[in-house]
């Protein structure tokens, strides 16, 4: 929470105090004795209270060798042709289930972003296709528009059915609970779970 930023106390006032303390704040590990200590400081001494309610503290990423990542080195790919090559979202997921997130070291991995894109993405994007496919085969059928309504794992007849409505909702609660005390680790096993059910087992 950087104080001066607003201006606070001569302006910004009420602005400042409806949002005091953050709900989170977020920053590398090499921060632990510059940013988060400095913030912890000047909030205890000014309003006797911590700056911020949640802490997300990542680690630091290192080129595969472990060393630390140099452009004179170039040990390292470059970010934007690995986004350019597996996606943005394959490259999030591939960081968001790493040791990084825990504060820990990560020796980045190309190999690490291509598996996340094979084993999470194409397997999602298939059976997305699949539905998509079936919902166009339904409406050329029916010569209607296809409206998904919401319903209830209790009123279909079908035991799976039922068993994926209910994991999705399972999904749903399990990965809002879960971003909503900021342990952003716990989420995508339990996601690339859902998938793998999703698409092996329902849809197969």
């Amino acid at each position: 929470m950087p104080y001066a930023q607003a201006h606070y106390p001569f302006e910004n006032k009420e602005m400042f105090e409806a949002n005091f303390p953050g709900d989170f704040v977020a920053e590398g590990l090499d921060q632990t004795r510059g940013w988060f200590y400095t913030m912890m400081v000047l909030s205890t001494a000014l309003f006797d209270k911590p700056a911020f309610k949640n802490l997300v503290c990542n680690g630091l990423v290192l080129a595969s060798d472990g060393k630390k990542m140099s452009k004179r080195l170039k040990n390292y790919p470059d970010p934007m042709e690995v986004v350019h090559k597996y996606g943005a979202d394959a490259l999030r997921l591939y960081l968001i289930n790493s040791p990084v997130v825990r504060a820990e070291t990560l020796k980045f991995q190309e190999e690490g972003v291509s598996a996340v894109l094979r084993d999470v993405f194409l397997p999602w994007y298939n059976a997305y296709r699949f539905a998509a496919q079936n919902i166009l085969r339904w409406e050329a059928e029916h010569e209607t528009s296809f409206q998904p309504e919401a319903v209830l794992a209790s009123e279909q007849t079908n035991v799976l059915d039922k068993w994926i409505l209910a994991a999705s909702r399972s999904l749903t609660r399990y990965v809002r609970e879960e971003m909503e005390g900021y342990r952003l680790y716990t989420v995508v096993p339990f996601l690339v779970k859902f998938i793998d059910n999703l698409t092996n087992i329902y849809v197969r």
